[in-house]
This record gives structure tokens, sequence and C-alpha cells, in this order.
């Protein structure tokens, strides 16, 4: 071997080597930073990613529209956010959040496990602007609920001209609380609660995740309540750019979210079981009813605008009327 030749090989290899050891950066975003629940999950899948060729390093963000900007800038290989936000980058893993498509845990946990399957691989690939991204986990964050600042507020007809915090880039939000009568109050993840806290709004939509860390107790006073009926089932999606990561690393990845998700609904319903009963009111089966046909009526005009998956939408329906087969929507036609 000649000279030239030895150090042409050197330098291949090293340059191997440094592929090799070159870390992910995954900007992670969970209300409650380091300390939440999402983070530790995404810790305990950073440890067990290293048994699949990565070496990712985790960046902790309390702030979506931040991770946004930082994954566009390359500063991130993937991102691990709620799904609402991260359905720019896959309708179909997105959908998933529908309003009042997933409406308990059990469901929850069946379109979960649904989308994640191998089957769906093609589905969770997308390419927008000749970039290519992949879903490779979702995670349960929790169903999300009504809270009121006045218990009184306990029907449809009661909402009406009650200002509402909603999150301004989830369009699907907007149109049903204009559906209900209520006045949309543009916020963000970061400030909504907040916003109910110190009265700027009478009504949000939150889960079980939130109360205790964000002190929604604060809002509700002696005079609120929880309604207890599911709004929107929470999620987070972890998108990765594939080519950052090692082969097959998605097919492994998302095999270890649905190991992970009794242990995440556990975490829900203990969460879930923490708010106390004195805040907790049922809906009458009128109610129920209405505001299921609400948002049922809402999920087929999304789906039309085009902000939701049909094949997502046709999935959550399979997996409500098998676990509700006497449900009034399992007869009809259109989702």
């Amino acid at each position: 071997m000649n000279k030239g030749t030895f150090i042409l090989s050197t330098l291949t290899l090293l340059s191997f080597s440094g592929l090799a050891q070159a870390k992910q950066n995954i900007c992670v975003f969970d209300l409650l930073g380091k300390a939440g629940e999402s983070y530790k999950l995404i810790e305990e899948w950073g440890l067990a990613s290293k048994n699949w060729g990565a070496d990712v390093n985790l960046i902790s963000y309390q702030d979506e529209a931040k991770i946004e900007k930082d994954f566009k800038a390359g500063v991130c290989d993937a991102f691990y956010m709620t799904s609402m936000r991260a359905r720019a980058y896959n309708k179909f893993a997105g959908s998933i959040d529908a309003l009042g498509g997933v409406p308990s845990n059990q469901i929850a946990q069946k379109a979960i496990a649904f989308v994640l399957d191998k089957r769906n691989k093609k589905r969770l690939i997308s390419t927008i602007a000749n970039e290519k991204y992949e879903v490779a986990g979702i995670g349960q964050i929790g169903t999300a609920y009504l809270f009121v600042r006045d218990k009184s507020i306990n029907s449809i007809e009661k909402a009406k001209g009650k200002k509402f915090a909603i999150l301004h880039y989830d369009q699907a939000q907007k149109i049903v609380v204009q559906r209900i009568g209520a006045v949309p109050v543009m916020s963000d993840i970061s400030n909504f609660v907040k916003k109910f806290n110190n009265g700027e709004v009478d009504m949000i939509a939150a889960p079980a995740y939130a109360f205790k860390p964000l002190e929604i107790y604060k809002g509700l006073g002696s005079n609120g309540a929880m309604i207890n009926f599911p709004v929107v089932n929470v999620t987070a999606d972890l998108v990765i750019r594939p080519e950052k990561f090692p082969e097959g690393f998605a097919d492994q990845s998302r095999s270890w979210f649905i190991k992970l998700l009794p242990k995440s609904f556990a975490m829900v319903q203990r969460l879930e079981a923490g708010i106390p009963a004195r805040y907790k009111v049922n809906l009458t089966k009128e109610d129920h009813d209405k505001y299921q046909k609400l948002l049922r009526d809402g999920r087929l005009d999304l789906t039309r605008q085009g902000i939701y998956e049909p094949t997502m939408m046709t999935v959550l329906k399979k997996a409500r009327c098998t676990v509700e087969r006497t449900n009034f929507e399992c007869s009809l036609s259109g989702e």
C-alpha cells in the first residue's frame, strides 16, 4: 500500500467513525420540562435506543413553537410534541387526536397500537417540500376534559357567549368552540391554563396531566367544575428525520412504544384518579348525546376540509364501535 492510499483509507475510516459516533438531537416538549412524565418517557426511550444503534441527546423544551422553529433550522434530528402540533408532519398519526374521536382510555390504547402497527408503516412516512419525516412513536398524555370556572355552565346552551381558551394553531378547536356558541380566545399551550386561572377565560379543555402541576384548581376555586366528558384524547408524536438514524430504527422504536402503552395508560389513570371528586360533574344523558353529535359533526366537517385524515377517522370509529356497540353513531355512515 503506498502512502497516498494509506492516508486516504485512514481518512475514510475516520469519517465513518465520526458518522457512527454522531449524536442525534431529540427536542422534547413537556409542559413541566425535565420533571414531566413525557420527558421521563423519552429518557427511557433514549436508553433503549442505544440497542438500535442510536446515540441520542435529549433537549428539553416547555414551548412547542420553539421546538418547531429549531426543528426547521436543523437543531433537532427528531422531536416529541403534541400530535395536534405534529399533525403538519404526518396527518395520519396527527388525526388520532380528532375531537371526540377517542372517548376512553380503552379506545385510545386500541387506536395507538393500531397506528403504530407495522402494517401502517407507509402511512407513517411523509415527504413535505422534499424533506422526509417518519413517525417513530406515539405517547399517551391523556383525555382532555372541560374545566369551567362556574359549575352552572353544565350544558351546551349555557356555554354560549362564554370565553374558551383554544390553541391558536389548531383549527379544529376553533371550529367546535364556535359551533357551541362560545368565544374562542387564542392561546398557546404554555399560557392557556394561566388565562383560566386568572379569569381571562371561562372554560378550557385539559388532561389530568395538567391539573396539579399547572394548578387548575386555582381557576376552579370553590365554584368551578370538571365536566366529566372526554373532549379530545391528547397524544404526543415522535417524528424523526429517518436519514439521521440507523436503518430500521423507526420500526424498533414503534415496537418499544407499543410495549410501553400499558404503563402509559396506568399513569394517566393514576392522574385522573388524583383529581378530587368534589370537582367532577357529570352531564345529563341528553347533554352527553348532544355533545357527542356536535363533535361528530365537527369531525366530519374537518375531514371534508382536509384537516383530519379520512382513513384515521374510519379506524377511530371502528375502535369506538367495538367498545360501545350501542352508540348512536355505529348505525350511521360517514366516517
